[in-house]
C-alpha cells in the first residue's frame, strides 16, 4: 500500500484558487499494475463518488479492478482531505493538488479534463466549468477588465 501525490503545475493570470469542482469530478488516470507492470492504455476516472468494496470486508476504495494480465486486484482511493487548490502563489511551481492511496497499483499519468474552477485573483469574480484538456485555458473578467488564464499545464507523481 502507498500514497502517491498528484503535484499539478501551471502558470496563472490573474486567477486563484484553481481547485476540482464538486464531489463528482473526475480524475483521469492511467494506473500501472505493481504486479506485472501492465499499464492501462486507456484513461480510467475516479470520482470522490465512487466507492466499491474492497475483498474480505476491509473497508472500501474509489475504484477495485483486476489486472488483465496477471489477474490481481488492485484498488485505489481519493484522499479527500488531501485535496489542495492551486493558488497564484503557487503558479510555475509544483504543488500537490491531491494525494491517492494504492494497492497493487500506481498512477503513471493524469490528463486533466473538464470540471476545475478557479477565481479572479483581484476580484470576487468566480469562473467555473474550466477544461484544462488542452493544458491551456482563458477567459475575461469583466470586474477586473483584463484577461484571465491558466497555461502550459503540467503534473509529476509523487510517492507520499
Amino acid at each position: 500500500m502507498g500514497k502517491f501525490g498528484l503535484q499539478f503545475k501551471a502558470t496563472l493570470e490573474n486567477v486563484t484558487n484553481v481547485r476540482p469542482e464538486g464531489d463528482d469530478f473526475r480524475w483521469y488516470l492511467k494506473l500501472k499494475c505493481g504486479n506485472c507492470g501492465e499499464v492501462s492504455d486507456k484513461w480510467q476516472y475516479i470520482t470522490l463518488l465512487d466507492s466499491m468494496p474492497l475483498k474480505g470486508g476491509r473497508g472500501s476504495a474509489s475504484m477495485v479492478q483486476k489486472c488483465k494480465l496477471c489477474s490481481r486486484e488492485n484498488s485505489i482511493d481519493i484522499l479527500r482531505d488531501t485535496i489542495t487548490p492551486y493558488n497564484a502563489e503557487d503558479s510555475e511551481r509544483f504543488k500537490t493538488m491531491v494525494q491517492f492511496e494504492c494497492r497493487g497499483l500506481e498512477p503513471v499519468d493524469f490528463q486533466p479534463q473538464a470540471g476545475f474552477a478557479a477565481g479572479g485573483a483581484e476580484t470576487s469574480t468566480q469562473f467555473p466549468e474550466i477544461n484544462l484538456q488542452e493544458k491551456d485555458w482563458t477567459d475575461y473578467d469583466e470586474k477586473a477588465s483584463e484577461s484571465v488564464g491558466i497555461y502550459e499545464v503540467t503534473h509529476q507523481f509523487i510517492k507520499c
